[in-house]
């Protein structure tokens, strides 16, 4: 589903990772446990993700300062430390701030 963003400006968080081929059941658990946190962030509007080879999740918030405290939570602390242990090769997060937005 794509998100229902508000009108420009917002910001936008883009996690991109390629998984480890350790990466087990345990990750699952912890995506689905960070899809259902994410959602109480004060100052989240949204997420899309798509996993194939490479994994993309986008996020959308308010505020760099929402932003920071969602990376601060923590539980999300913890899947971060999990991510760089275990279950991630590689990973890269960028953070933009959105201008514009169209579609249909």
């Amino acid at each position: 589903m794509i998100s229902n963003t508000p009108p420009t400006p917002y910001y936008a968080v883009i996690f991109t990772s390629i998984k480890s081929p350790e990466a087990g059941e345990d990750y699952s658990d912890m995506a689905r446990e960070m899809d259902a946190l994410v959602t109480e962030q004060s100052g989240y509007l949204g997420h899309e993700s798509a996993r194939d080879s490479l994994g993309i999740t986008v996020s959308y918030w308010v505020s760099l300062e929402a932003i920071a405290a969602w990376k601060n939570e923590t539980r999300h602390l913890l899947a971060q430390d999990l991510g760089r242990e275990k279950w991630y090769q590689t990973y890269k997060i960028r953070i933009c701030k959105v201008e514009k937005e169209y579609g249909f």
